[in-house]
C-alpha cells in the first residue's frame, strides 16, 4: 500500500448511504445506495464493500471523515454514531465534515450552500447573512453563488477530502449538526407507577 493517508468518508444523512475512499487526491473506490429507509443495516456493508473495492483493510485507515448533516435525524446518528466507534476502536480520527462544508468544496468563500430540508423548506449557510447556518423556506435568494449538494457518490468524497485537509489538526470529536428540532414529540401519557 502507498505511503498516501487513506480516508475513509461516509453520509447517511439523506435518502442515501454513500462512502468513499480517499488516498491522496485519488478516490480509490467510491459507492453510494439509494434509500429513504435501512441506513442502519447497509452502511457497514457498504464501508467493507468500499475498501475491498479500494484495496484497503480497516487497519490502513488514517481518519474517517463523517457527513454531520444537516439533515435526517436518524441518518445522521447513525453516520457519527458509526464513525465515533470505528475511530475508538481503530486508535484513529474521526472527523465530522457539513453537508456545507462538502458542498461548497473549492468555490470561492462567499458561496452559498443550501440543503433540502422538510415541508419545501432549506437548511442555508450563507456567509453573507450570518454565521450560523439556518432554515428558510424555499426558494432562497442571494447575492452570490447558490450550491446544492451534488450527488451522493461526490457528497461521500468530497467529505473524504475536507476531512483529509483537517488531519492533524485539533478537531472535536463528530457531533450531528442540527439546525431545527425534532419532529418526534415526548409521550403525553404519564409514566406508570412502580412498586
Amino acid at each position: 500500500m502507498v505511503s498516501d493517508t487513506l480516508i475513509l468518508g461516509f453520509d447517511t444523512s439523506a435518502a442515501h448511504c454513500a462512502a468513499a475512499l480517499l488516498q491522496g487526491d485519488t478516490v480509490l473506490s467510491s459507492h453510494s445506495l439509494e434509500m429513504s429507509r435501512g441506513q442502519a443495516e447497509q452502511l457497514m456493508p457498504l464501508l467493507e464493500q468500499v475498501l475491498t473495492d479500494g484495496g484497503a483493510g480497516w487497519s490502513d485507515l488514517s481518519a474517517i471523515g463523517v457527513g454531520i448533516g444537516p439533515g435526517n435525524f436518524t441518518g445522521i446518528r447513525i453516520s457519527v454514531s458509526a464513525a465515533r466507534g470505528l475511530a475508538l476502536g481503530l486508535n484513529i480520527p474521526s472527523i465530522g465534515v457539513s453537508t456545507f462544508d462538502a458542498t461548497r468544496i473549492g468555490s470561492p468563500a462567499a458561496t452559498v450552500a443550501v440543503v433540502p430540508a422538510p415541508r419545501d423548506q432549506l437548511y442555508v449557510s450563507d456567509p453573507a447573512t450570518s454565521d450560523a447556518p439556518f432554515l428558510t423556506s424555499a426558494p432562497y435568494t442571494a447575492a452570490g453563488t447558490i450550491l446544492a449538494p451534488p450527488p451522493a457518490n461526490a457528497l461521500a468524497e468530497n467529505i473524504a477530502r475536507v476531512a483529509a485537509s483537517r488531519v492533524g489538526h485539533d478537531i472535536e470529536r463528530p457531533a450531528p449538526l442540527y439546525i431545527r428540532a425534532a419532529d418526534a414529540a415526548p409521550a403525553r401519557d404519564l409514566p406508570p407507577k412502580i412498586l
